[in-house]
């Protein structure tokens, strides 16, 4: 039986996004597969999501866009880090190692009431 794909916790779509164009370009869909790869498809980004998401880290800075042809041959906007972007980045992974952190002392300090 397959595995239904976790929800995001509020607040991760961006650094997962971020994350994603550490390594180069994509383009939207190209994000998508990855995060789905990535995850062993515990996480699906959906397009209606996504998109909106990838509008306001460009109005923020944090990414560039400009229309490229993908390897199939179709025309699509590639997205790519800035050094703010790069910055936020940094920034936000810090953030969740530190929750992620609390939490498994949290989780692991259960004890009998």
């Amino acid at each position: 039986m397959a595995r239904q794909p976790l929800e995001l916790l509020k607040g991760t779509l961006d650094v997962v996004i971020l994350q994603t164009l550490s390594a180069g370009a994509l383009h939207g869909y190209g994000i998508s597969r990855w995060v789905r790869e990535a995850t062993d498809e515990d996480f699906s980004i959906d397009e209606g999501a996504l998109y909106p998401a990838l509008r306001r880290l460009e109005r923020k800075g944090y990414v560039e866009a400009e229309w490229g042809v993908t390897d199939t041959g179709r025309e699509a906007r590639f997205y790519e880090l800035t050094a703010a972007g790069r910055a936020e980045l940094e920034s936000s992974v810090r953030t969740w190692q530190r929750y992620v952190s609390a939490m498994a002392r949290v989780l692991g300090s259960a004890r009998a009431r």
